[in-house]
């Protein structure tokens, strides 16, 4: 059937179908609200997502991916990606991205929700949680006064075969790269050469724990939040374990900061702020503190889950997350053979 528009009545049906139509196309486009690139822990970025949605109405559609998969990805994609926010579980993956240039600045007002040694120093994205590094020991075979007083105490032969790591994750890595910052070129290459000859790799965190708790290592350096979660559970992974925080201002005492940044490709920046303004402010931080993903909140003010010590009191280094080199911390650890 041959439709025909003429004269003024076809002329304003033909306008009313153009206008239905790009209606429906911007529909189908904002369908998906805004894409986040979620390299946190899936179920902490669903709750995330499901709680903003739900007070805002924006739709938040997630990607799941890894720390480094994705900020390579992004830096791949450049100027084309379809991501509208970039969320880690560390922030050198932050800083690959940042260092492309290819971040929005974050709002000033929400910079002003989070502390500055919880952000980096140039505003271009910002912490939205925190873990912090500790060493979990097997209780029925350390005491305390057995345990490292410094991370570096781990690269003494003393400790060779006790201790356990998972090398090939963003969260070692990440430790590493805070050894760098504090530490210098020359003794995190030092102290990599002699963990190679000490530790025990497993493949990720929780396999590491299981490890002490099994009694095949003495110890690991992990983040608190594994233990407090299986703790939460049944705990069949970790009732054999304790948690040494190091405090001190000791490398081994370094929190690691979740980041959270909007991309300049983004086509929905109001929403994509928005989004980053929410995960800062109280609501955000209460899917941390009523949670059970057992990281630390850190926006001004805001508690964490009642179950962990106060971030406070952890005494750790201060390190600007902008100096966290991932390329460099691959290259040392690839030439102690960690990688």
């Amino acid at each position: 059937m041959k439709i025909s528009f003429s004269g003024s009545a076809g002329v304003l049906a033909l306008a009313a179908l153009f206008a239905s139509t790009g209606a429906t196309v911007a529909l189908a486009q904002e369908d998906i609200g805004i894409v986040v690139y979620n390299a946190q822990h899936e179920s902490l970025g669903v709750a995330w997502a499901e709680a903003f949605t739900k007070e805002t109405g924006i739709k938040v559609t997630l990607r799941k991916g890894s720390d480094m998969e994705f900020a390579n990805q992004i830096v791949q994609e450049g100027a084309a990606s379809p991501a509208d926010v970039f969320l880690t579980e560390n922030s050198p993956a932050m800083s690959l991205v940042d260092a492309a240039g290819l971040f929005e600045p974050i709002a000033a007002d929400t910079l002003a929700q989070v502390p500055e040694n919880f952000r980096p120093s140039n505003g271009h994205w910002i912490g939205v949680a925190a873990r912090s590094t500790v060493f979990a020991y097997d209780k029925t075979k350390l005491s305390e006064d057995k345990l490292p007083k410094s991370l570096l105490d781990l690269a003494d032969p003393s400790w060779k075969g006790r201790w356990a790591a998972s090398p090939s994750g963003a969260d070692f890595q990440a430790i590493v790269s805070a050894l760098l910052s504090l530490k210098g070129e020359d003794v995190t290459a030092s102290w990599l050469k002699s963990m190679k000859e000490n530790f025990t790799a497993y493949k990720g965190n929780s396999t590491a724990m299981k490890a002490v708790n099994a009694g095949e290592v003495e110890g690991a350096v992990i983040y608190n939040y594994y233990y407090y979660g299986d703790q939460a559970k049944t705990g069949e992974n970790s009732n054999n374990v304790a948690l040494h925080f190091f405090k001190n201002e000791d490398p081994g005492a370094f929190v690691s900061i979740s980041g959270g940044g909007v991309l300049a490709s983004s086509q929905h920046k109001d929403n994509a702020q928005k989004f980053l303004a929410w995960l800062t402010g109280k609501g955000g931080q209460a899917v941390l503190r009523d949670g059970t993903s057992f990281e630390y909140a850190v926006g001004n003010g805001e508690a964490s889950n009642a179950a962990l010590p106060a971030l406070s009191d952890l005494q750790y280094p201060k390190v600007d997350p902008a100096t966290l080199n991932s390329a460099k911390v691959t290259d040392l650890m690839t030439a102690a053979g960690l990688l």
